[in-house]
């Protein structure tokens, strides 16, 4: 057990205090409250990771202490479960209709208790990472916009692309960890820009050989800007790799073939379409049907043929969404 706290709210003192000294037994901390207003005042100073409540009470029965908790924006995610000895069906649906996790009757067992318990303790922090997730992928792409905003004909660029690589991935059949390390990538895959000079980046016509070997460094940098950071270290293969060629003739390194890493070769796809169906400061945006073909005729060249394919089945199926 990691030590959750866990508040028990039970006018049966006898009850409360062997459900204490059991969940204490198996590694949990615990608070008790004797009724719903003695945990309100309880909850103004301590934070549970869940919440055990009986519904008769005094003073405040458990269903009241239940709407006061999910009224309560710093408090309503916390899991609630009514452990309680009304069994019939209409005290049942009460319960479960005003949305508590979940609605144990008594007599219970130990281990049914104790299934339920960690069955909601683990749902909350799944719910917890992925917000977490979601925060961090949030926040990069705050910042990959604003390092992308130095380009006028670049803006709007890395939600565009992160969603063209998505698509190929789904359509890969990819699991959700493998979507998520090329998302991640997609967000990031320019991040080495801002050691760019911005004259480089916004000029007009073509780049000189050493304006381009300048723009070029931009992988390299990006992908040693992220390497110590753990959770964006999945993501280096498509921020260094995403200029590589199928036929060895990209950049940093002249990869060819599968030597370039599989989510650098997706990613590659979805910046070229994305760069093509834009305006930009060297042509005008391409119809998307336009670029499809673009693509097509790379296959083999420019880009891995089999990942055309399913990047062409892909957008066949999403080009109306």
């Amino acid at each position: 057990m990691s030590g959750e706290l866990i508040l028990i709210v039970e006018d049966d003192a006898m009850l409360s205090q062997g459900l204490q000294d059991w969940l204490q037994f198996v590694g949990y901390r615990v608070q008790l409250a004797s009724n719903g207003r003695e945990a309100l005042e309880r909850l103004e100073n301590v934070h549970p990771n869940i919440i055990l409540a009986d519904i008769i009470m005094p003073e405040m029965d458990g269903y009241q202490l239940f709407e006061a908790v999910r009224s309560r924006p710093e408090l309503n995610t916390i899991p609630f479960l009514f452990l309680t000895g009304r069994a019939q069906k209409h005290d049942i649906l009460i319960g479960k209709g005003l949305g508590a996790d979940d609605y144990i009757t008594k007599p219970w067992g130990p281990e049914e208790l104790l299934t339920a318990i960690r069955v909601k303790l683990k749902r909350t922090k799944d719910i917890a990472f992925t917000q977490l997730q979601r925060a961090y992928k949030d926040s990069l792409t705050v910042l990959a916009n604003a390092i992308e905003a130095r380009d006028a004909y670049t803006r709007g660029h890395v939600e565009r692309v992160s969603s063209y690589s998505v698509m190929i991935a789904r359509e890969m059949e990819m699991d959700d960890d493998e979507v998520d390390e090329i998302e991640l990538g997609a967000i990031l895959h320019d991040i080495g820009k801002i050691h760019v000079h911005e004259s480089i980046l916004s000029k007009p016509g073509e780049l000189t050989p050493q304006e381009i070997s300048e723009m070029r460094k931009h992988t390299e940098i990006g992908a040693f800007m992220v390497k110590d950071i753990p959770y964006l270290v999945p993501a280096t293969p498509i921020i260094k790799y995403h200029h590589e060629r199928y036929d060895g003739k990209g950049y940093p390194e002249g990869l060819s073939g599968e030597d370039i890493p599989l989510h650098a070769r997706i990613m590659a796809i979805a910046d070229l379409f994305d760069a093509l169906t834009t305006i930009r400061s060297y042509h005008e945006a391409f119809s998307p049907e336009e670029a499809v073909a673009y693509i097509q005729n790379e296959a083999g060249k420019h880009f891995d043929p089999k990942i055309v394919e399913v990047f062409v089945r892909a957008w066949q199926k999403h080009k109306d969404d």
